[in-house]
């Protein structure tokens, strides 16, 4: 199967970095979110980072245009009946991604391949909300997608070789390093990563540190390049409470119980980055 038009439901932080490396890849995209001011403002995101692309020489004027005009913004999924390939990358959201896929089975075309960006709920459980579960498939891209390399390929149960050699292509024509997943709660990426972060907020619960000092230790201890608490910012406070949720409903193990303290700063509408406040204030940036 040949993928010339390529869809992506959602315009937010994950979906307009997956809808530039695919127009970059030379794809047709269609970017749909539920509000136009959502779309423009994924398009002016693209935009932004495609300027600073140019201001450094990787791409030329006419190079941004191009990619800029193969992205087209929608609002309707019915935008999607001519796509081949169509990825959802709203919030992590059991209700919400059913509602999406429900819809979207019915309007992308038999055959066509439907895949979830989700960064821990069950691919063979998504699945099987649509009536082509061989079909369905993982494909989960860091954060920021146009810079990350890392794309994790998830198959479900009933997912066959073809769509995931497909989606296998696919991630290295868009310039990324696929790597095949299970599918277990968090896949790898987040069954390791969220337990550190989970156990850096205990600590900061605890009082053993400041987010400052914890920060630093993993940075100048262990060489991340970013704190678990910065990069918990990054991420979601959110998102990072709904994935422990799924390892900790999945697995059963008290060892993924989130943090009370993540549990009131989500409750208070401390989200990180995206909301202005989270274990930083980021209000004067």
């Amino acid at each position: 199967m040949e993928v010339k038009v390529f869809g992506v439901v959602g315009a937010g932080q994950m979906g307009n970095g997956i809808a530039q490396v695919a127009a970059s890849a030379g794809l047709q995209v269609i970017m749909n979110d539920v509000k136009q001011e959502f779309v423009d403002k994924g398009l002016r995101t693209i935009e932004k980072n495609l300027d600073r692309s140019v201001s450094k020489g990787k791409m030329s004027e006419t190079e941004k245009a191009a990619i800029l005009g193969r992205i087209k913004g929608s609002t309707n999924l019915a935008d999607f009946a001519d796509s081949d390939f169509v990825v959802e990358a709203v919030l992590e959201d059991l209700a919400i991604k059913q509602a999406v896929f429900h819809s979207l089975d019915d309007i992308v075309p038999v055959g066509k391949v439907l895949a979830s960006n989700t960064s821990s709920i069950s691919i063979t459980k998504l699945a099987s909300m649509t009536k082509r579960p061989e079909k369905f498939i993982g494909m989960h891209f860091m954060n920021p997608v146009p810079v990350m390399k890392l794309v994790e390929v998830i198959n479900g149960l009933a997912t066959d070789k073809e769509t995931t050699d497909l989606t296998v292509e696919l991630s290295k024509k868009f310039g990324k390093i696929p790597v095949e997943a299970q599918d277990f709660p968090g896949f790898i990426a987040n069954r390791v990563l969220m337990p550190m972060i989970n156990e850096a907020v205990f600590a900061l619960f605890e009082g053993v540190g400041t987010a400052e000092a914890i920060d630093e230790v993993m940075k100048l201890g262990m060489n991340h390049p970013m704190g678990p608490l910065t990069l918990a910012d990054f991420i979601g406070l959110d998102t990072c409470l709904a994935i422990l949720n799924v390892l900790y409903d999945g697995l059963g193990d008290p060892k993924y119980r989130p943090c009370p303290l993540l549990r009131k700063y989500v409750e208070a509408g401390y989200l990180g980055k995206k909301s202005g406040r989270g274990f930083y204030d980021y209000a004067a940036q």
